[in-house]
């Protein structure tokens, strides 16, 4: 073969090389174009993927098992084996559970929770060693503290007030608020009626376009004076199919049909993907 021959061949194969690498990131802008809040099927249980369009990961709960690995998967690109952040709700296996997986398969920067030392569930001491293994930086999340994720997308922590011994896992919830210009998501854990009076006091901040209803749909949470405060657009139950609470209950779906407020769930939808561009919430 001619030294012209060869020389043709490198600058092909070269071209072809620089054509799939433009074409993986044209692929991977246009995924990343907006904000994406996605709410992962893993069953009964809560795990909420959120990717700003600089690229910063948070993920919120885990599920209850590697279930959502699976989903996380169908979320991220497959070169992607890294979150920015995690934050765990509340020390309850349905919640951190699969956080157990997410450790052992990516790398994490910092993970956020309550402090709560009472999380009436074994093994959760398995979760906090693997932790510690992995030097992930774990803060405490206290209402008033803000994790930045874009130039106009930020998670504000509005609960809990206080990190106080001996309190239920229930009491001390981190409840977030998650903003892109005029749209916001208010991710409630598995928050109930008491907390959510309290956080009638904070006013028209709770007012959200989308509410991820509190503990899945149980009679404990979405009290009717809640609900008009924050005035959702739409309702997104994270709940598994013939689950042995019967979550949701009617009474909180016949609620919401009573404010005429929509209501998917991932029990029926699979996993609920939604994206912003600040100015209007979509549904994929």
């Amino acid at each position: 073969m001619s030294s012209i021959a060869k020389n043709f061949k490198y600058y092909f194969l070269g071209a072809l090389f620089l054509g799939a690498v433009f074409v993986w990131y044209a692929v991977l802008v246009e995924t990343r174009s907006g904000l994406k809040v996605a709410f992962l099927d893993v069953g009964q249980g809560d795990a909420i993927f959120i990717e700003a369009p600089n690229g910063n990961q948070i993920l919120i709960d885990g599920g209850q098992n590697k279930t959502v690995l699976r989903e996380l998967a169908k979320q991220m690109p497959f070169y992607d084996h890294s979150l920015d952040g995690i934050i765990l709700t509340h020390p309850h296996l349905d919640h951190y559970g699969g956080f157990i997986d997410v450790l052992d398969s990516y790398k994490i920067n910092f993970e956020m929770d309550s402090g709560n030392n009472n999380p009436e569930s074994k093994g959760f001491d398995v979760y906090v060693k693997k932790l510690e293994e992995e030097k992930a930086k774990r803060i405490f999340a206290k209402r008033g503290m803000r994790v930045n994720l874009d130039k106009e997308i930020h998670l504000d922590i509005l609960l809990p007030v206080i990190n106080k011994e001996g309190m239920s896992a229930h009491d001390e919830m981190v409840v977030t608020r998650l903003v892109y210009g005029k749209n916001s998501f208010l991710l409630t854990g598995d928050m109930e009626d008491n907390l959510e009076n309290f956080l009638l006091s904070f006013g028209d901040i709770l007012k959200s376009d989308v509410l991820k209803i509190g503990h899945h749909g149980s009679l404990t949470s979405t009290s009717e004076s809640f609900l008009g405060w924050v005035k959702p657009s739409l309702a997104i139950i994270s709940v598994g199919k013939n689950n042995k609470y019967g979550h949701p209950k009617k009474e909180i779906i016949d609620r919401l049909e009573k404010f005429e407020i929509p209501v998917l769930r991932t029990y029926e939808k699979g996993t609920i993907v939604l994206k912003s561009d600040g100015e209007k919430v979509v549904v994929e």
